[in-house]
């Protein structure tokens, strides 16, 4: 999946892997947040992700209208409004994936994995 952006000088096309990137970047920046994470659905064990891998802590799925969901799996502060975290977290993904790639985002979905002391 890529995302594709035409013009009239032509076309452009980001790759899946910069806008997991973008978006698990925008959440790090994020007060509150501690890290990213990644469910293993197997066996539900839930690994923290340095900024290295924080693209498996990101999934990404097109809509039939060519807008994109996020599923962002995130690490939170212990004593930090969850609620908070999350409509920020919300509110600066979306504008940084439309902003600097284009993309339109249709639904942005967080699961708390973890809170660390």
């Amino acid at each position: 999946m890529e995302c594709k952006i035409k013009n009239d000088l032509g076309t452009i096309y980001i790759t899946e892997d910069v806008l997991l990137r973008l978006a698990g970047y925008a959440a790090l920046e994020c007060y509150g947040i501690v890290a990213m994470s990644s469910k293993r659905a197997k066996d539900g064990i839930v690994e923290w992700l340095g900024r290295e891998n924080l693209t498996r802590g990101v999934q990404l799925r097109l809509a039939e209208d060519g807008s994109l969901d996020v599923d962002l799996f995130i690490v939170v502060e212990y004593g930090i409004s969850i609620v908070a975290v999350c409509n920020t977290i919300i509110e600066t993904v979306k504008y940084k994936l439309e902003s600097m790639a284009g993309a339109t985002v249709r639904r942005i979905n967080i699961s708390v994995e973890g809170i660390r002391v």
